[in-house]
């Protein structure tokens, strides 16, 4: 579905991330994982075409979208929901935005709200939801611009531990449940492995370098909610850390 080819970005005259290529098949969900400030999310800005590379090209099922906003669903670290907007109003907006009547929006968002756990929240206000609830409500909003692929940035980092975990359960049960392709980044390892089929690791083969892709590990998930207890888990834990020693020398 989605094809970065030799993607290169530089900030005053440094190159910041270099050559990176990347794919993306339909209802996967690939990771990218890295430490904060490597260019994860520089890497997301130019595919979502908020920015454009100096060099390189984003391809979306055989379209070239290099520089073009609006193709692809995109989630921030925070949930930008407006506070004084109800739940059901701030995640029908983009659908507003596109011109659909208000009416129609409201009826095509409380179809998925019972899938996204957020019955009866309809009217409330995003001060009275928990933080596990307004991201749900984040990804509602972003799944409703029916976009083929969705971006998240770190959406659950904010998130207690056992809030994060019921999350996890639950996106994995949602991105089956309804076909979902997503580029997910976290610097989290056990986060990775847990959601993921593939796992990009971007680093930097010596500290002056600029950033790249420096590993690929597929992961076969056994499932189950005890999944991180399993010598899986923890084997490709150990490969995960391996090649980022490996590439910090």
């Amino acid at each position: 579905m989605l094809e970065c080819k030799n993607i290169t970005k530089s900030y005053n005259g440094k190159t910041f991330i270099d050559n990176i290529s990347l794919t993306v098949k339909r209802n996967e969900l690939v990771c990218i994982l890295g430490a904060s400030g490597i260019g994860k999310s520089t890497l997301f800005n130019i595919i979502s075409g908020i920015i454009p590379p100096d060099s390189g090209s984003v391809v979306l099922n055989g379209e070239d979208i290099t520089g073009k906003i609006g193709r692809v669903s995109y989630m921030q670290q925070k949930d930008l929901l407006f506070p004084f907007k109800t739940v059901l109003s701030n995640v029908t907006l983009p659908l507003i935005i596109a011109g659909k009547n208000k009416k129609s929006a409201c009826l095509q968002a409380l179809e998925h709200f019972e899938a996204f756990g957020l019955s009866g929240c309809e009217n409330k206000y995003p001060n009275q939801l928990s933080g596990g609830m307004r991201q749900r409500a984040a990804l509602l909003r972003t799944y409703l611009i029916k976009n083929d692929l969705t971006l998240l940035d770190e959406p659950f980092s904010a998130l207690d531990a056992l809030t994060k975990r019921q999350m996890h359960e639950w996106y994995q049960s949602i991105r089956t449940k309804i076909n979902l392709t997503t580029l997910f980044i976290t610097h989290d390892v056990d986060e990775a492995v847990k959601l993921s089929d593939r796992i990009l690791i971007i680093g930097k083969n010596k500290e002056d370098l600029p950033a790249n892709i420096i590993a690929e590990i597929a992961i076969e998930n056994v499932g189950g909610n005890d999944f991180e207890l399993t010598p899986e888990f923890l084997e490709y834990k150990r490969k995960i850390l391996d090649a980022i020693s490996v590439a910090a020398g």
